[in-house]
C-alpha cells in the first residue's frame, strides 16, 4: 500500500466486545470508585482485591472489571457521576452510548442500521439486518472480513441482548423508541457529533450527527 492510501485507509475496528453484555449493574457498581479516586488503575485494583462484583472466579472477575472499565472510561468524568445518580433505565442508555463509543462497530450499527430503520419506519430488526451491516464493512475492513462465523454469531448475540437490556429492541425484534429523560439527552446530545445518534429516536432542534 502506497502512502497515499495508507493516509485514507480506515482504523480497524476493536472487535473484542464478547465479554459481558450491558455491564450495567457492574457500571453501577465500579462508577462510585471513579468518583471517589479518580484513577481508573485503582478502580480496577480494589474491585478486583474486594471481589466488588461479587464473581465466581477471579479470572472472570478480572475479565468483567476489565471489560466494565473500559466501557466507563469513554464517559466523561460528568457523566461518570450521572452513572451512580441516574435510574437503572438511564443508566441502560448511558451504557449503551458508552459501548457505541468504545466500540464503532456497534456505534455505526446503531446509526446506520437501528436509527435508519427507526426513521424509515421499518418496525424491526432481526440478525440478517447485523449480518447484512457487517458483510458490507467487510469489504473496508479486513479484520471483519477474517472474523470467524463463530465470532461472528457472539458478537451478533451480545449486540442483540445489548439492545433488549437497554430497552431499545424487544424480545421479538420490534424496536422500542428510546425514552431519554431530559439530564441524559443533555448529557449525550452535547457531544459533537452528538450521541443522540445512536438511539432511535427522531432528530432533535440543532442535532450534529456524525454524516
Amino acid at each position: 500500500m502506497n502512502d497515499a492510501a495508507a493516509s485514507v485507509a480506515p482504523l480497524r475496528y476493536a472487535l473484542s466486545f464478547t465479554t459481558g453484555t450491558l455491564l450495567s449493574r457492574e457500571a453501577a457498581l465500579l462508577a462510585p470508585l471513579y468518583v471517589q479516586h479518580r484513577k481508573w488503575e485503582t478502580v480496577r485494583r480494589l474491585a478486583l482485591d474486594s471481589n466488588l462484583l461479587q464473581v465466581r472466579t477471579h479470572s472472570t472477575g478480572i475479565r468483567l472489571v476489565r471489560e466494565t472499565v473500559k466501557r466507563l472510561s469513554v464517559l466523561t468524568d460528568d457523566e461518570v457521576v450521572l452513572v451512580t445518580e441516574v435510574t437503572a433505565s438511564e443508566r441502560n442508555y448511558l451504557m449503551w452510548a458508552a459501548a457505541c463509543r468504545r466500540y464503532e462497530l456497534i456505534g455505526e450499527f446503531a446509526e446506520e442500521v437501528l436509527r435508519e430503520r427507526f426513521l424509515l419506519l421499518a418496525p424491526t430488526l432481526d440478525h440478517h439486518d447485523f449480518d447484512s451491516f457487517v458483510r458490507s464493512k467487510a469489504l473496508w475492513h479486513d479484520e471483519v472480513a477474517e472474523i470467524k462465523d463463530s465470532t461472528l454469531r457472539k458478537l451478533r448475540s451480545n449486540v442483540f441482548r445489548m439492545l433488549k437490556e437497554a430497552a431499545l429492541l424487544s424480545g421479538g425484534g420490534r424496536i422500542m423508541p428510546a425514552v431519554l429523560s431530559e439530564r441524559i439527552s443533555v448529557a449525550l446530545g452535547s457531544h459533537t457529533p452528538s450521541d443522540l445518534r445512536f438511539f432511535p429516536i427522531r432528530p432533535m432542534a440543532g442535532e450534529v450527527t456524525a454524516r
